[in-house]
């Protein structure tokens, strides 16, 4: 049998176990502990054995692993902030005599003298223990103990003690072998854990999305201006397509409060945008056609540079500002929340995918300010001229957010963004217009948005959100350039709807749609003569931890803010697999 280890097992602080742990390492831990203490039976007796079981609760504040303690801290305790030796049980003052360990706790106090307090007169019995305070605690009631019985001042051991302590031995002993036969089993599979593990410091999460999906209706939708030309509606792609995303995340943590996450991912999900609907208000929200060629998907580093302060830097990715759209949780995840890209969350977030910086700072145990500089992927790492970090398009955003209660959120969130090409206002949400209000030029976007979520019970969640956006067209041939955009939604979320783990969700709203432009040129406006409806309705089945079905249907009315566009609808079955 293998102990060369069970010194380095943690100490339950179960009574019973306690006990038995206590004799089975003293017989193999070297050095002081046993030059001490298994120097005679004498020392074994249940006041003893009891000694520790209270004692190890009382043995002082926390010690880094790394740090020892201090050589001016007194004997009975591995911190600075002790006090000195209590005589009375009654001076610790959160000990009250209807605990369960008041008894033992008042006779090692008063009959051993070997329990310390806080400054505070405080004994904190219920706090955790490190390794350093254990050996700290013991060594000074151990050298207490051989005080007592050196000097022989007190008759602390008797015969009675002997024989009660070898009848605890013999009544022990197959218990004693069954541990021993389990700490063995322990040690042999923390030895295969330790050379089948995968890193250290990272964790490998992965997700396997497959889809089955396919887009319904008369025809593609056409703007208003197509259709003032005499434009002709082509034929909707109808055909069901079944295709894949694959992810893997490496998380490392170097800290234990910082993250490095690295995406890899792969993916052939085409997009039902204008080349399959007409309109980008169909698209699906974890859509994208690479072939399957794997890429990194994401790559940001997120770390506290206080505690009410966390800095996120990232160079691919929207994943580092998931604090921003948290409002919407359970429908923001691309793999178990909404279908549609519109129905996860704010399209005003949006505005901020890319490279950047997001700072979030708690201002206080409800407030949270979040600043942020992002640039559109394939701009920021481009030095060429009207790109890069600081020469080209980019997002600005703050956000503050109110949470004054666990059920009720409010964020209040302004976005900054100037775009060189004049494309990507709404992220491919709403409609052609909103997302490219100037027809290609230089624009340049205030956006405003409040974001609420109030959950009403358990089982019952409502978000909902606004915003309005002013865009400016920035060529200067360009002299009526102002436009208005705006989009709201609702969602209603059924957290265990039918079981443990299973979800219901709800979307109803507006997709960003122009309901002003100054903008003409020729006959082409730019505006939208009605309002799109998004309707979207979706369960997630949990068929265990690892695998979650979930079929849906997207709806969308007047498509591309023209109501002589039929409605176009889209049917989903999502299976995703996590692992």
């Amino acid at each position: 049998m293998n102990f060369d280890n069970i010194c380095d097992l943690p100490l339950s602080r179960n009574f019973n176990v306690i006990k038995i742990d206590f004799l089975l390492i003293s017989t193999r831990c070297e050095g002081t502990f046993v030059q001490k203490f298994w120097l005679n039976p004498l020392l074994f007796s249940p006041a003893i054995l009891g000694l520790f079981i209270v004692a190890l609760p009382a043995m002082g504040s926390e010690v880094p692993l790394n740090q020892a303690p201090t050589t001016n801290q007194p004997s009975s305790f591995s911190s600075a902030e002790s006090i000195e030796q209590v005589t009375s049980v009654s001076q610790l003052s959160d000990v009250k005599p209807t605990d369960w360990a008041f008894q033992a706790l008042q006779s090692l106090v008063e009959r051993y003298g070997c329990i310390a307090g806080y400054p505070n007169q405080t004994y904190r019995g219920n706090r955790a223990l490190t390794r350093y305070e254990f050996a700290a605690g013991l060594n000074a009631c151990l050298d207490q103990i051989n005080q007592l019985i050196a000097t022989s001042t007190a008759d602390l051991v008797n015969k009675q003690d002997l024989a009660t302590l070898q009848k605890l031995q013999e009544e022990y002993t197959a218990e004693l072998q069954t541990v021993r036969g389990r700490v063995d089993a322990l040690e042999a599979r923390s030895a295969t854990l330790e050379s089948q593990q995968f890193s250290i410091t990272t964790q490998l999460r992965g997700e396997a999305v497959f889809a089955l999906a396919g887009a319904f209706g008369s025809d593609r939708a056409i703007n208003t201006d197509a259709q003032n030309r005499g434009d002709t509606r082509p034929e909707l792609d109808e055909n069901v397509i079944f295709a894949d995303r694959v992810r893997l995340n490496f998380d490392s943590s170097f800290t234990g409060k910082d993250r490095l996450r690295v995406r890899l991912q792969a993916r052939n999900i085409t997009s039902f945008n204008t080349g399959v609907t007409g309109t980008n208000q169909t698209r699906l929200g974890f859509d994208g056609n690479e072939s399957n060629n794997v890429s990194v998907s994401a790559l940001f580093y997120r770390f506290p540079l206080s505690d009410s302060t966390t800095f996120n830097i990232a160079t691919e990715g929207l994943e580092y500002i998931d604090e921003v759209p948290a409002l919407s949780r359970n429908f923001d995840s691309s793999g178990s929340g909404a279908l549609s890209r519109f129905g996860r969350y704010n399209p005003i977030y949006r505005a901020a995918e890319g490279p950047g910086i997001i700072i979030n700072q708690k201002l206080n145990d409800a407030l949270t300010l979040t600043a942020g500089y992002v640039v559109p992927s394939g701009v920021g790492n481009d030095p060429s001229n009207g790109r890069g970090l600081f020469n080209g398009s980019y997002s600005a955003l703050g956000q503050l957010t109110f949470q004054p209660t666990s059920e009720l959120s409010l964020a209040f969130t302004y976005v900054n963004a100037y775009y060189t090409d004049g494309s990507g206002v709404t992220g491919s949400t709403g409609t052609g217009f909103a997302n490219n209000p100037f027809n290609g030029a230089r624009t340049s976007v205030n956006n405003y948005s409040v974001t609420g979520n109030y959950k009403l019970s358990p089982k019952f969640t409502i978000t909902a959100w606004g915003s309005y956006a002013n865009a400016q067209a920035e060529n200067t041939d360009v002299a009526r350039s102002n436009a208005e955009i705006w989009n709201w939604a609702v969602q209603l979320g059924f957290p265990d709807l039918g079981r443990k783990g299973n979800f219901g969700g709800i979307v109803f709203g507006v997709p960003p749609y122009v309901a002003d432009n100054q903008f003409v040129n020729g006959n082409n406006r730019r505006q939208d003569d009605d309002i799109s409806y998004h309707l979207e309705a979706f369960y997630r089945y949990k068929l265990n931890d690892n695998i979650a079905i979930t079929p849906g249907l997207i709806t969308i009315l007047n498509p591309e803010g023209n109501s002589n566009n039929s409605n176009i609808y889209v049917g989903v079955v999502r299976t995703t697999f996590t692992f």
